[in-house]
């Protein structure tokens, strides 16, 4: 198993550089109009490569890229381009936020999604209907459109929930869960209408298979069989689709911490992109990565632990 742990991150590492270089030569194409950006409306062909110069965006990219790897594997991911910002430590700060709203959003998309799976595939008739139902609306709807729904439902008609805004947990766990309630929504719903499908279509298998069979003529009761035996070996495929909705989750971040203000990953992200803030993009891809990556390694142990036989040692 550790032998498994240390390739899988070794792999990981390969895909970082990977994913960073390809970022990296998409970027190289903008860097005049990063120069022209920080040089204004007024400046000329000739100030723009003098700033890029200045900042030795006028070296070849891969040379370029190659000291940025270089001062990445010491922890040094620069700084902004336009605030001066360390890029680290901007990061970390809003790291909290993003992971706050999309972790949420997954523990609550994974137990509904069992939950309306397992009812689905173990009663039938219009359970089932109703699940599959709430599925496809799942599926069809954007999220974007969802978030504005729920504004309009729970801030704006009902004031149950704040529209927009972001309180810290530290300051005031209350108010952090109301400003981070409806964006959690947004995200969740499009996650359990294809985690919820893919654990009901996992469960119809297993409970069609020989060994349940087997365990209801020894009298083996229907709730033990579908919780403490079906359940457990459809949680394979259950748990890579939840790791898929993981970085599908980051993804939509990117827009509902936008569309809500929230101070998050996401939002700072959004707004690199559209300065062309080569730092703080190539920071950002880095992290998102690395999260990735320790968030399949994590399925992978866990899908290990609840079915022996996925194991590798």
């Amino acid at each position: 198993m550790i032998t498994y742990v240390l390739r899988r991150l070794g792999t990981g590492l390969v895909l970082a550089v990977l994913v960073t270089l390809i970022t990296f030569l998409l970027l190289g194409t903008s860097f005049d109009d990063v120069a022209g950006t920080l040089l204004g409306s007024g400046a000329t062909p000739e100030s723009i490569q003098a700033q890029k110069a200045q900042m030795g965006l006028d070296r070849p990219v891969l040379t370029q890229y190659a000291d940025w790897l270089s001062h990445a594997v010491r922890g040094d991911l620069g700084a902004s381009y336009f605030t001066a910002e360390p890029v680290r430590s901007a990061i970390t700060a809003r790291l909290g936020v993003t992971l706050s709203v999309v972790l949420a959003a997954l523990f609550f998309t994974a137990v509904i999604s069992v939950v309306l799976g397992v009812l689905a595939a173990s009663r039938g008739g219009a359970v089932d209907r109703v699940a599959q139902g709430a599925s496809l609306i799942g599926f069809l709807v954007p999220n974007l459109l969802i978030a504005i729904a729920l504004v309009y439902l729970l801030a704006i008609e009902l004031k149950w929930l704040p529209a927009t805004g972001y309180t810290p947990f530290a300051e005031d766990p209350g108010s952090w869960a109301t400003s981070i309630a409806i964006p959690v929504a947004a995200l969740m719903v499009p996650g359990i209408a294809n985690l919820s499908a893919q654990i009901r279509g996992a469960m119809i298998g297993e409970l069609r298979k020989d060994y349940v069979r087997t365990l209801r003529t020894r009298g083996v009761p229907t709730r033990s069989i579908v919780l403490r035996h079906a359940l457990r070996n459809a949680a394979g495929p259950a748990l890579t689709v939840l790791s898929l909705e993981f970085v599908q989750m980051l993804g939509g971040a990117l827009i509902i911490e936008k569309v809500f203000a929230l101070p998050g990953f996401g939002s700072y992200a959004f707004d690199a992109s559209l300065q062309g803030d080569v730092p703080i993009i190539m920071g950002i891809t880095l992290f998102g990565v690395l999260l990735v990556v320790c968030v399949n390694l994590a399925v992978d142990l866990v899908n290990g632990w609840l079915n022996p036989k996925a194991r590798i040692h």
